[in-house]
């Protein structure tokens, strides 16, 4: 039974009955099977490092009530209150991002994170929700007011974080970034040529990319060639999956954790794959689809543009990041370095991915049916 009749006008009555329930519950499910990968999957990790067995599902856990803090306040907030959080988190963002480029410290040959008091953080992860609702704010007032320098504000903006995501590096980040942005722009309208200029533009940066990054240039050779160099951690995702089969080995009885040095982040789907088979794999997918085709059918129903590109924004982002994670493990494309949303160790995923379903749900919340911007 609810603790809120559809009578209550209170605050928590008001929000009660009018978020998306079913995405709400649907993102707790993924936060509930990524404590449970967690637990089977880091301990192999945390004592290969010389760490207690349950060090990451500690340090999970502690970060998971800020998360769901995160995600529950956020849903709460108006139109404007989302668009004002965005550019707040963005200015952060990209203040510890240049941050990070000068004095963070060089893991695996990228400068991604900066170290505060024994934690961890990725300041890129928080520019792709809020990017996807600034963009989406400048996109709504070039069509409906007609100015174009809200248009070519965004265009430098995009410039500017695509090239701090270049210089840490990260082409994995570079790629959601500029998928979901030209997503938003396109929505907006954008003209026939631009598109094709873009297409090229994309196709350009690729080649670049393939051509100046020796990290990429690795990868992608790996992927076309698996001989071509170290495939390790790939070939044995894939052994994982072959062992686990429809129902899996059963929780803790994998083996295949114990030589991923990743397997709490970018393989941890393998490890669903190895201990509970496919089945649940599948299941997971499916909370994934569920989500994403869920949240398109609310933006179906919106007449307003900024929230209709922000919500296309965020939940391309967050369906891209969760395919390119997958696909990754399976060999279906070139690894990425990029975490299953809600479902891979990490507080800064964890807690970006919260704020990004947050708004969400704030934007879906059924009040919004007025057109243009608020």
């Amino acid at each position: 039974m609810s603790a809120f009749t559809r009578k209550d006008t209170s605050f928590l009555g008001d929000w009660w009955w009018t978020v998306d329930r079913w995405t709400l519950a649907a993102a707790a499910l993924l936060v509930l099977v990524g404590v449970m990968l967690i637990f089977a999957a880091s301990p192999a990790v945390a004592e290969g490092r010389n760490y207690p067995p349950y060090h990451y599902v500690q340090r999970h856990l502690v970060f998971l009530p800020f998360a769901a803090a995160a995600l529950i306040l956020t849903s709460m907030l108006s139109v404007r209150g989302i668009r004002r959080l965005a550019i707040t988190i963005f200015g952060f963002a990209i203040f510890l991002m240049i941050l990070t480029i000068a004095i963070g410290p060089e893991t695996k040959g990228a400068q991604r994170w900066l170290n505060f008091a024994g934690i961890s953080i990725q300041p890129s992860e928080f520019i792709k929700p809020s990017f996807a609702i600034l963009a989406g704010w400048l996109f709504s007032k070039a069509k409906t007011d007609g100015y174009t320098l809200d248009r070519i504000v965004a265009i430098i903006l995009f410039v500017m974080v695509i090239s701090l995501l270049l210089l840490q590096p990260d082409f994995g980040m570079t790629v959601v970034v500029s998928v979901v942005w030209f997503t938003q722009f396109f929505l907006a309208g954008l003209p026939v040529v631009w598109v094709l200029l873009f297409i090229i533009a994309g196709l350009i940066g690729a080649i670049g990319a393939y051509l100046v990054l020796p990290h990429v240039t690795s990868r992608v050779d790996r992927f076309i060639d698996p001989s071509s160099g170290d495939s390790y951690q790939v070939e044995r995702s894939l052994q994982a999956f072959g062992n686990g089969g429809a129902f899996g080995r059963g929780p803790g009885e994998g083996s295949i954790k114990s030589y991923l040095p990743d397997a709490h982040t970018d393989f941890i789907f393998a490890v669903a794959g190895e201990e509970f088979g496919l089945i649940v794999c599948i299941f997971v997918v499916g909370l994934f689809t569920f989500i994403i085709l869920r949240v398109i059918a609310q933006a179906l129903r919106v007449n307003n543009l900024f929230v209709l590109l922000s919500i296309s924004g965020l939940i391309v982002q967050f369906g891209l990041q969760a395919f390119i994670n997958m696909a990754s493990t399976l060999r279906l494309m070139p690894t990425k370095g990029m975490t299953l949303p809600f479902v891979s160790y990490g507080g800064s995923s964890l807690l970006a991915c919260a704020i990004c379903i947050g708004m969400v749900l704030a934007l879906t919340r059924r009040r919004f049916n007025t057109p243009g911007p608020t």
